[in-house]
């Protein structure tokens, strides 16, 4: 494919978008940039775009996808309730994850892995959209299916889990014909290298805090 095709492709993408496709999108980088300002406003918007999302998977008839995108939101629900503590408690900290949490995150990455792709391979198109790449559509929803519980728990390493996903999911969306999202999957793994960073230094900032806070 040349750069000329691919130009092609990216401009008929921008002219078939609708402005509710650009709405979700849109939300969808708010979401991005309030997560690496540790913003906990990013499950609201996250939670509309998502709502969004899921009303224009249904209408192509999308339906794997679009359970997918409910896990999402119960997700982004769960980490919504899980930041908002009681006023006489201290605000949940960024951190790293535990040796447990660890272990849950690589379990949700490779049975989610192994479910998606029997689901993928043997569900009837007659019920779930057939990918022809499900080895990879399946490795890029389990991996985001973790770095969404970690981001939930405010563990640093959901960034990790979120760039595996987005890593395979670029060239996977340039070849389904969908340059658009795939520089916005760019954008949103460029974003989530800073967000790693900002929060490994807000959690060393805190560890740093400590010892004085104990002293007064």
């Amino acid at each position: 494919m040349t750069m000329q095709t691919l130009i092609a492709l990216f401009m008929e993408q921008i002219k078939e978008t609708t402005w509710v496709q650009w709405l979700a999108v849109a939300l969808g980088v708010a979401e991005v940039l309030l997560a690496r300002k540790n913003n906990i406003w990013l499950y609201p918007l996250g939670i509309l775009g998502t709502l969004i999302s899921i009303y224009l998977l249904l209408d192509v008839h999308l339906y794997a996808e679009s359970i997918l995108s409910v896990y999402y939101v119960v997700m982004s629900v769960y980490g919504w309730v899980y930041w908002i503590k009681k006023k006489d408690e201290p605000p949940v900290e960024v951190s790293w994850s535990t040796k447990k949490e660890w272990i849950v995150s690589i379990t949700i990455s490779v049975v989610g892995w192994v479910f998606f792709y029997v689901l993928l391979k043997n569900l009837p198109a007659k019920y779930f959209t057939p990918s022809n790449v499900p080895i990879w559509d399946a490795l890029i929803s389990s991996t985001a299916w973790a770095g969404m519980w970690l981001l939930a728990r405010r563990k640093i390493e959901n960034w990790v889990f979120l760039n595996v996903s987005n890593l395979f999911a670029i060239p996977i969306l340039f070849y389904k014909h969908l340059p658009l999202f795939a520089i916005l999957t760019l954008f949103l793994f460029v974003v989530a290298i800073f967000g790693y960073f900002d929060w490994k230094k807000e959690a060393e900032l805190a560890k740093s805090l400590k010892p004085k806070a104990e002293s007064v």
